[in-house]
């Protein structure tokens, strides 16, 4: 038998100054990230061979300076300390704004310029300038565009789920999903009543909502967040934490959902019985909850399964699809999630891919689990949705049992 243990070592040593050295480039993020964000997009459209007059030269430079300066403030002021809502709004619709541009600043500058040369169209100034033009265009129909998508109530999203142990009694069971509702610096209590009255058109037999109901605490956001009281189910409303409950207050939301009549799942579960079969509905705090230092919060799977039926399937709420690692392992039959939002503003699904299993949609993991990832009611931040709708799920769950149709 070989020893590893002093190889595992060895290997541990070598990698923990690549690691050091990655947590000190990291910190450097949050400095770099505004900068190209907004130089980008600058250089691009003013300074690669446009030659614009020097007046509309100096007054994009300026736009590109306070765009530069002007986020990083009002996001620090918004979302800081002072979380002054109008300063929230300015920085998020600028970062929003500021990625728009940076993508496509680096897309159409590469490749539409490229096919304009290829092609032989006009001169190199003419070609900058058809670039600038297309950037801006392009960015301006996307935002306007985007905003109406985050601001209008979701699409209804439906599907059928099939769950090899689920028992015919429950065949047909209606599962509806909202999540990521992020009620904030915007009011959207209007927006929140229209999409409540939209869950009660589906008749569910079951409501979730797997967290991030708001960004502020359940004292700040409550009027926006008292619509969820009217949602209706003809079994059950649960709700577990996502991670920016953390950040505000965490117990404050699980008190006030309980109060708006909605079962936090909080590492329990309840049974939903019908047509002699059952199914067991669990839910876990999210991953983020034991360093919120909030006690007794903590995802422990194990005690929300504590006491059920190994022999029963089970329905998982919890808020990071990620988390389908330890549900895989411990056999859950389908975990339901939301958190990336689908990545909110494309091209951005590529960088919650490094931290989350999926994005958007169902899939399969292990043996047994089904995740379910919702791409989010509402919106965090910037006020746009480019390529990544927001939706209210309606999973209809399948027994292998139900009686064949004619």
């Amino acid at each position: 038998m070989t020893d590893t243990s002093s190889t595992r070592s060895a290997d541990s040593e070598a990698r923990a100054p690549r690691r050091s050295r990655l947590h000190r480039l990291m910190r450097f993020i949050p400095l770099v990230a505004p900068v190209l964000l907004w130089a980008v997009p600058c250089w691009v459209l003013l300074y690669t061979g446009q030659h614009w007059p020097l007046p509309g030269t100096l007054a994009g430079t300026a736009l590109f300076v306070l765009g530069l300066a002007g986020m990083p403030l009002a996001m620090v002021r918004g979302h800081g300390r002072r979380q002054q809502d109008r300063a929230a709004i300015v920085g998020d619709t600028l970062l929003g704004a500021g990625w728009v541009l940076f993508t496509w600043s680096v897309l159409l500058g590469v490749l539409l310029r490229l096919a304009l040369t290829v092609a032989g169209v006009g001169e190199s100034q003419d070609r900058a300038r058809i670039v600038t033009w297309a950037v801006l265009g392009v960015a301006a129909v996307l935002l306007v565009w985007g905003y109406a998508e985050a601001r209008r109530v979701p699409r209804v999203r439906r599907l059928d789920v099939p769950l090899p142990r689920l028992g015919a009694g429950l065949d047909g069971l209606r599962v509806a999903l909202i999540t990521d509702t992020h009620y904030g610096p915007l009011d959207r209590a209007r927006w929140s009543a229209r999409v409540c009255e939209t869950v009660n058109t589906l008749e569910a037999d079951l409501v979730c909502h797997t967290g991030d109901i708001a960004d502020g605490t359940a004292e700040r956001r409550r009027a926006q967040a008292a619509p969820l009281g009217t949602v209706r189910a003809t079994r059950a409303r649960v709700y577990v934490t996502g991670n920016h409950e953390y950040y505000s207050e965490a117990q404050g939301w699980v008190d006030l959902m309980d109060e708006l009549g909605w079962e936090p799942l909080r590492n329990r579960h309840l049974l939903l019985e019908r047509g002699g079969d059952t199914l067991v509905v669990a839910g876990v705090d999210d991953v983020t909850a034991e360093s919120s230092g909030l006690a007794g919060h903590r995802a422990h799977l194990a005690g929300a399964l504590d006491g059920a039926d190994p022999g029963l399937p089970v329905l998982l709420l919890a808020h990071q699809p990620k988390f389908v690692d330890r549900a895989a392992a411990a056999g859950i039959d389908l975990q339901l999630s939301g958190h990336t939002h689908g990545g909110q503003i494309w091209p951005f699904h590529h960088l919650v891919r490094i931290d989350q299993p999926t994005v958007a949609g169902l899939s399969r993991h292990g043996a047994r689990t089904l995740l379910y990832t919702s791409r989010g009611t509402g919106f965090w931040g910037p006020p746009f949705r480019v390529f990544a709708p927001s939706e209210i799920t309606l999973l209809v769950l399948r027994s292998p049992d139900r009686p064949a149709t004619p």
